[in-house]
């Protein structure tokens, strides 16, 4: 079993999938950093002032105060947090993230000479 896995470690595929592992989470907390640092205080100052990680419903918990923080409400025992606020977050992230990739691959189809894909 040894001579199988030292085998398949040195077709490439394994060091090659590592590499994009770990060049995928560094990416990711560039798209994040990007999303919540710059992005969204954008749009949260084109929609007069809001912000949108703090923006939740709570759906079962009288408990929690009202303008608290997100992380402050979750902090209560038994409270139920509809948290749509960090959900816009992570759209916008996704879609960042997607349109990085399609770039890229346009990028390296065009280097390869592959033709767009047919309609």
């Amino acid at each position: 079993m040894l001579k199988e896995f030292k085998a398949f470690v040195n077709q490439g595929n394994a060091l090659d999938l590592a590499v994009g592992v770990i060049i995928g989470a560094a990416f990711g907390k560039i798209v994040n950093s990007l999303v919540n640092d710059i992005i969204m205080p954008v749009v949260g100052l084109l929609t007069g002032g809001v912000d949108f990680k703090n923006h939740y419903i709570v759906l079962g918990s009288q408990a929690v105060q009202t303008g608290a923080t997100l992380e402050e409400a979750r902090a209560v025992k038994g409270a139920v947090i509809f948290a749509y606020g960090a959900f816009v977050n992570t759209i916008v992230e996704f879609l960042i993230i997607a349109f990085a990739i399609f770039l890229i691959v346009r990028q390296i189809n065009k280097w390869r000479g592959t033709p767009p894909a047919a309609k």
